[in-house]
């Protein structure tokens, strides 16, 4: 039902954030990576999980966060979509904390193995 399936990728989204606490940026986006996924930074799109792995591979960065406001699945319960505030926090080139708010958007899509991964961030 739509709750459950709601609820599953409010989990799988919980998830997401926690191994990036953990571990960093680049093994919690490989984690949770469609073998197609898509990225988009800076207007410019990173395809399929080898090249996340690859963009990724220097940045462990630990600190991004966010929370979804808003989930949505289809009724066939195959496809979900997120989207909230995010917040990243870096040192600017003088060594001062910025932190950086913004919307996120991710799509969901259910795996064989009934797991979520994301097939668009």
């Amino acid at each position: 039902n739509l709750e459950t399936w709601k609820q599953e990728i409010l989990d799988t989204e919980t998830k997401f954030a926690n191994l990036l606490k953990e571990k960093g940026m680049h093994d919690a986006f490989v984690a949770f990576a469609d073998e197609n996924a898509v990225l988009m930074r800076n207007n410019n799109l990173v395809i399929g999980k080898a090249a996340i792995d690859e963009r990724y591979k220097n940045l462990n960065s630990k600190n991004l966060s966010w929370k979804p406001d808003f989930i949505d699945v289809s009724k066939s319960g195959d496809l979900g979509y997120t989207y909230g505030e995010y917040q990243y926090t870096y040192k600017d080139s003088t060594g001062l904390e910025q932190i950086d708010i913004g919307v996120f958007h991710t799509v969901w899509k259910r795996q064989v193995d009934g797991s979520w991964k994301f097939v668009w961030d």
